[in-house]
């Protein structure tokens, strides 16, 4: 069956959702089987924290069953953001659902730490081009957050042994950064060029 982006209902999460955590966890954990790739194991308890917090962001079918999901943590005394754990249920895969969560997680971000840098870390190419398109460039590990927490969080991945070796240096992800000083001086770097040559 094919699925359209609006047979789906999106929203920031609430404590009405937390009877989808385990379904969250399964799903992440199966995801990262089927792939083959690292992606860091996460607890019913930590989903719900987030979910408690007003950091996350659900997608639902329109008969309630559980389609999506990503939520954001703060890292470096909030000068760090990052959204974490995108996963889309397979059976609703190929509706543009997973570029529909991750505008709605960047958006609740923006919100949420305004002057905070957004970061990510994917070996999912589909996300790299989302992130892309949000305005995130890739960089390397060394201009991410040196907050050790969010570093650990990469122990149960299976490629931690690569992170280790390299010190911190390399891993099979690659690392995305949305820089809003950045990307505001280059909007008005665009408008000062497109307005020198009457656009």
């Amino acid at each position: 069956m094919k699925y359209h982006s609006t047979d789906f209902v999106l929203a920031v999460a609430n404590e009405s959702h937390m009877s989808y955590a385990d379904t969250i966890c399964a799903t992440i954990e199966e995801s990262a089987k089927a792939r083959g790739t690292g992606i860091a194991k996460r607890t019913v308890e930590y989903i719900n924290l987030k979910i408690s917090e007003g950091k996350a962001v659900i997608a639902l079918h329109q008969d309630g069953r559980f389609a999506g999901f990503c939520y954001i943590e703060s890292w470096g005394h909030n000068k760090f953001v990052a959204n974490s754990g995108l996963i889309v249920s397979p059976e609703f895969r190929g509706a543009g659902l997973a570029k529909m969560i991750k505008q709605k997680a960047f958006e609740l971000s923006r919100e949420k730490y305004p002057n905070a840098k957004l970061f990510g870390l994917t070996t999912s190419l589909p996300v790299m081009k989302i992130n892309s398109e949000l305005g995130y460039s890739p960089v390397t590990f060394s201009e991410l957050t040196d907050d050790e927490q969010f570093w650990k969080g990469c122990q149960s991945c299976i490629n931690y042994d690569i992170l280790t070796r390299t010190e911190r240096k390399h891993c099979l992800c690659t690392g995305m950064l949305y820089d809003p000083d950045k990307v505001e001086a280059k909007k008005e770097k665009d408008l000062s060029l497109s307005e020198k040559v009457g656009i």
